[in-house]
């Protein structure tokens, strides 16, 4: 019996590493399909193999963590890229991500790119809405601020012996980054629809790959993540500003109707940016909408 990780899924086919560095192509056994136990990239798992093109799964380890989209499981970070132009930085689909990246108690940092194409005001605008972030205690790096020649040394810095997950609307420029590191990838990059201003999904698989002392998972492109398997009382817990305002009077506070609410205060007070707390409301009606459903 051996034992690695699954760095890549492609056609029914799962390819583990070893320790050692072997590449094994297995496939999952039948009785994972009946229990409805799917292995993701990034799964522990022990295997027989007689050879290193006929594998089969027979175990897998215990998550730390999984996401379905991207599905992938034990996720130490993940870098969040936003554009700033083209299409347009949506704060929106900034909180939508980190409230799930939150909620796997994963470390996101943020990677804006495309800020050449602004003016020096819209460019003032930008970081008023990042360090808003900042402030939270997330890093935001700009990615124009690093000279092309030093971005691999700092890339290998942020992400240490982590495995890391790229994420972020298709277009903002995630394959062209990931190409910057290591052009031997050869990834695609996506094309910009100028009439949808949204980019052509170019990803086909996941994929863990090597760079550094860790692991950069290339992954499929996606808008939309779903936030709905949140309880209420769940969500506040997924806003870090919300949680640096102490606590509700009110147990199970969910910071709407309730009196002496910290959060609704602090909203006030200018503690908490009020797009924050419209997105928040936003996800709270679209969580309780969902449990009421079932």
């Amino acid at each position: 019996m051996h034992k690695g990780r699954i760095v890549k899924s492609l056609s029914g086919f799962y390819y583990v590493e070893t320790a050692e560095k072997e590449m094994y192509q297995t496939r999952a056994r039948g009785n994972f399909r009946a229990s409805g136990i799917t292995p993701l990239v990034g799964d522990w798992v022990e295997f027989q193999a007689d050879n290193k093109k006929e594998g089969y799964i027979r175990a897998m380890g215990k998550r730390d963590n999984s996401f379905v989209r991207p599905p992938i499981a034990n996720v130490d970070q993940v870098w969040l890229f936003f554009s700033a132009a083209e299409p347009d930085l949506s704060t929106t689909l900034i909180d939508r991500f980190l409230v799930a990246i939150e909620k796997e108690n994963v470390t996101p940092l943020m990677f804006i790119t495309k800020m050449d194409l602004l003016s020096d005001e819209e460019q003032t605008e930008i970081r008023k809405t990042t360090d808003v972030y900042v402030k939270m205690g997330y890093k935001v790096i700009i990615l124009n601020e690093y000279k092309q020649e030093s971005i691999k040394e700092h890339a290998a810095e942020w992400l240490g012996d982590n495995v890391c997950v790229i994420a972020g609307q298709s277009g903002v420029g995630k394959s062209t980054f990931l190409n910057s590191l290591h052009p031997e990838w050869k990834l695609e990059t996506g094309i910009i629809s100028a009439a949808l201003n949204r980019g052509k999904h170019t990803t086909r698989h996941v994929e863990l790959l090597p760079f550094g002392s860790g692991y950069i998972a290339d992954t499929p492109g996606f808008s939309q993540i779903d936030i709905t398997d949140l309880t209420p009382e769940g969500l506040g817990y997924c806003f870090p500003d919300f949680m640096q305002q102490g606590s509700c009077k009110y147990r199970g506070c969910v910071h709407q109707n309730e009196p002496h609410c910290k959060v609704k205060e602090a909203v006030e007070t200018g503690d908490i940016a009020a797009f924050r707390y419209k997105h928040y409301s936003s996800f709270l009606i679209e969580i309780q909408q969902k449990k009421r459903r079932y």
